[in-house]
C-alpha cells in the first residue's frame, strides 16, 4: 500500500520537478547545513497546525497529523492504524507543499531574510489564510473545529509524547487554531519560529514582510490550497483501501 501511495505522490510531484531543483539550488547556496541542521529546519517547517488538522478525515488522523513532528520514524508503527494514517498523511502534505509552484513563489517573500527557513514562515502564513477562508468554514465552524481538535487530542492523551503534552496545554489555553485568523497572532507565531531557529536573529522583520506582502501571499494560497485539498483526499482514498 505504501508503494501505491508513493507512486501517487510521484505522479503529483513530477509536475513540480523544476521547483524541487530550484529549492535544492537555494539550499546549496545558503547557510552551512549539516544533517542535524536539516532536521532542525524540518521541525520548524511543520508549523501549519491548522491546515494539518483541517486536512483530516478521521479522529485518529488528527492525532497522527500532530504526532508526526514529535516522534521518531521507527515509533510510528506502534500506534493504531488510523493514527499511522495521520502520520502518513502529514508527510504526504508536507512533500506536496514543498514542491508546489505557488509555495515556491511564497518563499521568495521570506528567503532574502531567513534563507533556508523561508518554508517555516510560509507555513505560518498559510495558516492565517486557512483560518480566514470562509469558503472552507464559517467563523463558528472554525471555532467548532478548533474545539474538536483539542477534544480529540485530549481523548488520546496516552498516545502523546511529553513534549507535545506541554505544548497542547498552551495551544488549548490560547486557542491557537482559531486565533491564527488574527495578524497579531501570526506575529507571535513567527516570533516563536525565530526564537527556536538556531541560526537566525530574533529581530528579523519577518512579520513586517508578511504584512507588506499579504496580498501576494493570499494569491499564492488561492493557487495552492485547493490543489492540496484534492491531494489530501487522494492520499486518504489510498489509505482507506487498507481498511
Amino acid at each position: 500500500m505504501e508503494l501505491m501511495i508513493y507512486r501517487y505522490l510521484w505522479t503529483q510531484l513530477k509536475l513540480c520537478w523544476k521547483v524541487q531543483k530550484a529549492v535544492r539550488a537555494l539550499s546549496s547556496n545558503s547557510l552551512p547545513c549539516t544533517q542535524l541542521f536539516q532536521r532542525k529546519i524540518s521541525y520548524l517547517h511543520a508549523m501549519n497546525y491548522l491546515a494539518h488538522s483541517f486536512l483530516t478525515f478521521t479522529d485518529g488522523q488528527i492525532v497522527g497529523q500532530f504526532l508526526e513532528d514529535f516522534i521518531r520514524n521507527k515509533d510510528r508503527f506502534s500506534f493504531p492504524k488510523d493514527i499511522q494514517d495521520g502520520i502518513t498523511l502529514h508527510r504526504a502534505i508536507d512533500t506536496f507543499t514543498d514542491a508546489h509552484p505557488a509555495i515556491h513563489e511564497a518563499k521568495k517573500v521570506f528567503a532574502p531574510l531567513v534563507r533556508l527557513y523561508a518554508g517555516a514562515f510560509v507555513d505560518v502564513a498559510m495558516d492565517y489564510f486557512v483560518a480566514n477562508d470562509l469558503s472552507l468554514n464559517s467563523l463558528e465552524g472554525w471555532k467548532n473545529h478548533s474545539q474538536k481538535v483539542y477534544r480529540v487530542l485530549n481523548e488520546n492523551y496516552d498516545f502523546l509524547p511529553e513534549n507535545f503534552k506541554s505544548m497542547l496545554v498552551k495551544m488549548e489555553e490560547g486557542d491557537w487554531l482559531y486565533n491564527y485568523r488574527f495578524e497579531k497572532n501570526i506575529g507571535y507565531s513567527m516570533r516563536n519560529v525565530l526564537n527556536k531557529a538556531k541560526y537566525l536573529d530574533t529581530d528579523i522583520a519577518v512579520h513586517e514582510a508578511f504584512l507588506k506582502n499579504k496580498n501576494f501571499l493570499q494569491e499564492c494560497y488561492d493557487d495552492f490550497f485547493p490543489d492540496l485539498m484534492e491531494h489530501a483526499k487522494g492520499i486518504n482514498a489510498l489509505l482507506q483501501l487498507e481498511n
